[in-house]
């Protein structure tokens, strides 16, 4: 697939509601056939079940206690708040078995079929970290783990525990990056151990057998100089081999990294089909022009492999972080960039409520009509051929009169499809109105007359072809306006 679409659904809560809805438990063989027809429907190619392992009593304990968590519930559910909504986290995994609350691995494949019918792939995910404090391995295998003295637990508790299993007490390390404390509910695998490598391989072999990718949780703390920094361990390259050997048996699965301080190339050598784009939506973030336009100069083989989003399950709900104008604006400039395009459930209706990774309910959410009319059009647009597998080009826009810097605000590029046609997506990403031409160094567009019109509204304009390259496309747009051109 070139330019795919990606719709992110938080799987234990959405089949609470599905439960709800029904008046029994439901499991993956009761979502219903609409709801699949929907996404579907809606122009997305992969379907990202999040959160669908199995997990434990001992990391559904840990989370209970952590006040941070319950916080969330409180403030999420209020008064209704219950500690039962407190299920632990999903990355918390004690096996690679389809959670016995969601059905079975029968019936993650059953729903594979389903979603095949429909044109749509299957993603889950793949945590190499770390695993459950009350995974199996901790009787059977210890040495899989990083462990500690109890030097370490009395200076740093934050970061390491003692375990009592029937081989005695041990130390373990908590799972972490080198940058903050270590996850309470999660042990930290040891990749200096050739074993353990070839067992978690072995756990990836297993996950390939009942879906089409992965996201990889943290990819690049198993980046062997951040393993050894972090740890003090040297290890063997993992990635580059073990997925090599998953594309010589499955060669369409696709993995996507989640990364971030500027890794995202290096996992791409290393055979990553996709990594997050972490700095694009961090720089949308800060509503600064100059950086975002500068991101989007990257060589387009980097550009073609990156996940693009607003929104995920590890940040704030785009509603709420950016301003409704914004919202759009940043859209518009994710999503219309090359690469994967990534959803999150309840994106499409502006939900506002951020779901922890530890809950497995949510509060009903009303959608907010404007931003889900927008993202209907959108989508439709995201449908089309020239934006899927036309050639993406950054384009040049100039003052449009001498003294007025408002250009230096507009981001603009065009999708050229084999047809010669053209989609010109232009945004404003400022708030001030704003001025300039847009310069369209296309000669196909010489010698006749050519109808502009906007996909996202009813405007509409004549122009002729010669001047479009001479003088460029005039635009006087409101502060965070857009327009997406059909040049035809």
């Amino acid at each position: 697939m070139i330019n795919p679409s990606l719709y992110q659904i938080n799987t234990r809560v959405w089949l609470n509601k599905i439960s709800q809805k029904l008046g029994h438990h439901a499991t993956l063989d009761d979502i219903p056939d609409d709801e699949l027809d929907q996404i579907a429907n809606l122009g997305f190619d992969w379907v990202y079940f999040l959160g669908v392992w199995q997990t434990g009593i001992m990391g559904r304990d840990i989370s209970r206690a952590n006040p941070d968590v319950r916080t969330e519930g409180v403030e999420i559910f209020g008064d209704n708040f219950h500690e039962d909504y407190i299920c632990g986290s999903c990355f918390a995994i004690t096996d690679y078995h389809i959670h016995e609350n969601l059905g079975d691995n029968e019936a993650m494949l059953r729903l594979r079929d389903r979603l095949h019918q429909r044109g749509l792939k299957l993603m889950l995910d793949f945590v190499p970290n770390h695993t459950a404090p009350d995974h199996l391995w901790v009787e059977t295998n210890s040495d899989f783990y990083v462990q500690g003295t109890q030097a370490n637990l009395e200076e740093e508790p934050h970061n390491y525990i003692q375990i009592e299993s029937s081989t005695g007490s041990q130390i373990f390390a908590y799972g972490r990056d080198p940058y903050f404390p270590g996850w309470s509910d999660a042990l930290q695998l040891n990749y200096g151990n050739p074993k353990l490598q070839e067992a978690m391989l072995a756990e990836l072999f297993n996950i390939a057998r009942l879906c089409d990718g992965v996201r990889c949780d943290m990819a690049m703390l198993l980046l062997p100089n951040i393993f050894q920094h972090t740890w003090g361990i040297s290890m063997e390259p993992f990635w580059d081999d073990a997925i090599s050997q998953i594309k010589q048996q499955y060669p369409d699965f696709i993995l996507m990294a989640e990364v971030y301080w500027n890794l995202e190339w290096e996992l791409q050598q290393l055979g990553f089909d996709y990594t997050y784009d972490k700095r694009l939506y961090d720089r949308l973030r800060e509503q600064q022009t100059v950086p975002v336009r500068l991101h989007l100069y990257a060589d387009l083989n980097f550009q073609s492999k990156l996940a693009r989003f607003i929104e995920n399950h590890d940040e704030p709900r785009a509603n709420v972080v950016f301003p409704a104008r914004v919202n759009q604006a940043a859209a518009i400039l994710t999503y219309f960039t090359p690469g994967l395009r990534f959803f999150h459930q309840g994106q499409l209706q502006g939900w506002s409520q951020k779901i922890s990774v530890h809950l497995c309910d949510a509060p009903e959410e009303p959608a907010v009509p404007k931003l889900e009319r927008f993202y209907h059009q959108l989508l439709d647009c995201l449908a089309l051929n020239i934006v899927r597998e036309g050639n993406w080009q950054l384009l040049e826009c100039i003052a449009a009169w001498e003294g007025n810097f408002t250009w230096n605000n507009f981001i603009a590029f065009v999708w050229k499809g084999k047809d010669e046609r053209l989609l010109l997506i232009t945004v404003n990403y400022a708030a001030e109105q704003s001025q300039c031409y847009v310069l369209l160094p296309f000669e196909s567009l010489r010698g006749q007359m050519y109808q502009v019109q906007d996909l996202m509204s009813d405007v509409s304009y004549d122009r002729l072809g010669d001047k479009l390259i001479s003088r460029g496309l005039y635009l006087d747009i409101p502060g965070w306006g857009y327009h997406i051109f059909d040049i035809s």
